[in-house]
């Protein structure tokens, strides 16, 4: 079965072309600046990529281009569309929902319904449900939600300790978010340790421009750093992370700023960047921190302190810890953000090789802990995209 899998920003939108029966990716591209002038690229697997301004007003005109392209007697992977079996849609916040589900004007009623605790993502990733459906009516939609994950969580875990009530009218608990990466590398940690999933006690650490720590039992998710929103937990690129709530009120009584104003210095001005000073991409902070940047190494240590905190807590949390795997764009490719986490973690049992860490070359998976040490350190290239792939097959294939 080929299964489609989108992943829809407000100006942006990717997509994978699978072929599930070999396991491979047939094509993927990028679609940005939607609403504006519009820019596509288009890989496939040892070919020239195709790149072109196009204009793309909306999601169903990018949709209309990459089905276009898919297809195409040049550029593309298969002769029709009626090839694609079912279509895949990924959801940072899928709410009230425990698992991927198939996506009937019910579901997408209720998907409507919780934009307002999910303003961010929930539009756009509706607008590509909707834009999809509207040239492909036939075909099976799948919905696979990043919190779906963490329906395992116990209410000591996903509640907070605010008026019950707000629990009740409001939904506010934590939800957890990066769901579908963190499911994926404690996988592939099981498989590659040669264990039962459910033998295991691992904390996946989704390092990147947004950052989430999974402390994973049994198979399960017992806990996670992001709440409510995606903003809690670790300082990220451009988002403060856990902060005292009290510093929301001061400072907007000293300042005057807004409920909108403190949402965007929190979401968009903190993190890295509101530190430094410099950016909120982790390489250009590494670089002036090396020029002796006080601040960029300030928002460095702030980040990885975070991180060796939330893993202590998620060891005591679990009773131990058999794996600590580390993924995305910082965990895969910072070997220096791997050496300040990782090497401080002996109490653990998780004991850091840095030869390995600094050297390794690693296409599937590499361990950066030394030959001695009671807990496997990894270092797992995430892929979402096939978790998601996955979840569609599964589903389309039980219609």
């Amino acid at each position: 079965m080929k299964i489609l899998v989108v992943n829809a920003g407000s100006s942006s939108l990717k997509y994978q072309l699978f072929d599930m029966d070999e396991r491979k990716v047939l094509a993927k591209g990028l679609c940005e600046k939607i609403g504006l002038s519009g820019i596509i690229t288009h890989k496939r697997p040892g070919k020239p990529t195709y790149e072109e301004d196009y204009p793309m007003p909306s999601h169903n005109e990018a949709i209309a281009l990459v089905l276009k392209l898919l297809t195409d007697p040049e550029w593309g992977v298969i002769e029709s569309v009626d090839e694609i079996g079912a279509v895949g849609h990924r959801f940072a916040h899928g709410g009230k929902f425990q698992a991927s589900c198939v996506l009937t004007e019910a579901e997408m009623e209720y998907l409507e319904s919780i934009v307002p605790i999910n303003p961010l993502h929930g539009p756009p990733a509706i607008k590509g449900v909707n834009a999809c459906r509207a040239l492909m009516a036939d075909k099976p939609h799948i919905g696979v939600f990043d919190t779906s994950f963490y329906s395992t969580l116990e209410p000591k875990a996903y509640m907070y300790a605010l008026p019950y009530e707000w629990y009740e009218k409001y939904g506010i608990r934590k939800y957890g978010f990066h769901g579908t990466s963190h499911r994926y590398v404690a996988a592939k940690a099981a498989e590659y340790v040669g264990k039962d999933i459910k033998d295991l006690k691992i904390i996946t650490c989704h390092i990147g421009s947004g950052s989430s720590i999974t402390a994973i039992d049994g198979g399960k998710a017992v806990d996670t750093s992001m709440g409510f929103t995606p903003q809690d937990g670790l300082p990220m690129g451009t988002r403060c992370g856990a902060i005292d709530p009290s510093l929301v009120t001061y400072i907007m009584r000293q300042s005057g700023m807004s409920c909108d104003d403190i949402d965007t210095a929190m979401t968009k001005k903190s993190g890295l960047l509101g530190v430094s000073g410099v950016s909120n991409d982790l390489r250009d902070v590494r670089v002036a921190a090396g020029q002796g940047n006080e601040r960029a190494q300030l928002a460095l240590d702030l980040m990885c302190q975070g991180a060796i905190k939330l893993i202590g807590t998620y060891a005591a949390e679990m009773n131990g810890v058999d794996v600590l795997v580390f993924t995305a764009g910082v965990g895969e490719n910072d070997r220096r953000t791997r050496e300040q986490i990782a090497g401080n973690l002996s109490f653990f049992g998780l004991y850091f090789d840095a030869d390995k860490n600094a050297n390794g070359a690693h296409t599937d998976v590499l361990e950066i802990s030394t030959p001695d040490s009671p807990a496997k350190i990894l270092v797992i290239p995430t892929d979402e995209e096939f978790m998601i792939a996955c979840d569609t097959e599964a589903l389309a294939k039980a219609l």
